[in-house]
């Protein structure tokens, strides 16, 4: 029932978009981007924070008109920031924190754009990379731990910025290649190829470069830091080829293929794994 709900639901909105094009096609244009980038889940309320945020130190960080909200378990010099991914928050680390804090790490969790306690309303890599600019300057962290889009935008971060503080990255089911995510999208809503062209055309300004060349494949062909990346074959949020595409550019990567975790990858061995490559 809910999946039919569901398929109706992105049918008529792909259909009310569509029929805009040819009247208004810069506001279909519009709406089309505010589906695809604007998070309808992952907002928290600050009366009702989750449990494992409540146990951290929040600091808020406002710089360019942005609001930034971060977590901090406070631990030695060593210091990992946590990327969570599309329409998530902080709280979605609460089953790896035992596992970090027990290094004795300070540990430092981000909201991205329009998640969590931050501001905005739109969320693109390139935004949220600007986010972790800002927080790594203050910070300075040595690692770097990204879930899904949140694993993307880490790397692009790095490949952008090239943080000389960062040794390691630990990226966890993340997608590559920027035009397989917009397809989906256009397919999802069976889009036509006006508004697909002119969604196209939208974001090779917002990520200033041709699509097929915003990619993790493409990032990580520029990271020096070692990286650890984990993907699970049982995937069918992002598929285990996209991590292969990242796994293949990357020269200093240690590649963790598992079987049965889904897009989440919550497991304790793979945790205990992603500690050893950390602390080792």
């Amino acid at each position: 029932m809910k999946k039919n709900f569901y398929f109706l639901l992105t049918k008529s909105i792909g259909t009310y978009i569509n029929l805009m094009s040819y009247v208004f096609p810069a506001k279909a244009t519009q709406i089309a981007h505010g589906y695809f980038s604007e998070p309808r889940k992952g907002k928290i309320n600050s009366s009702k924070l989750p449990k494992t945020l409540q146990e951290a130190s929040l600091e808020t960080i406002t710089q360019n008109d942005n609001t930034i909200q971060t977590y901090i378990w406070k631990g030695n010099d060593t210091i990992i920031l946590l990327i969570h991914g599309w329409e998530s928050n902080s709280s979605r680390w609460k089953k790896i924190l035992p596992y970090l804090i027990q290094s004795g790490s300070t540990i430092i969790a981000i909201d991205g754009p329009g998640q969590g306690l931050s501001s905005g309303k739109e969320f693109t890599v390139t935004k949220y990379a600007e986010f972790i600019d800002i927080v790594a300057k203050k910070y300075q962290p040595q690692y770097i731990i990204g879930h899904s889009m949140g694993g993307k935008t880490g790397l692009y971060y790095q490949y952008k910025y090239q943080n000389p503080t960062i040794q390691k990255m630990v990226i966890l089911g993340a997608p590559s290649d920027f035009v397989i995510i917009l397809k989906n999208f256009t397919t999802l809503l069976s889009l036509n190829n006006k508004v697909s062209k002119a969604l196209e055309n939208k974001y090779i300004q917002v990520l200033g470069t041709q699509l097929d060349q915003f990619a993790s494949k493409e990032f990580v062909s520029k990271i020096e830091a070692k990286g650890f990346l984990a993907h699970d074959i049982d995937d069918t949020i992002v598929l285990f080829k996209e991590g292969k595409k990242i796994v293949d550019s990357w020269k200093n990567v240690q590649f963790e293929e598992t079987k049965g975790l889904g897009h989440k990858l919550h497991d304790d061995d793979l945790y205990r794994k992603i500690c050893e490559f950390l602390f080792n």
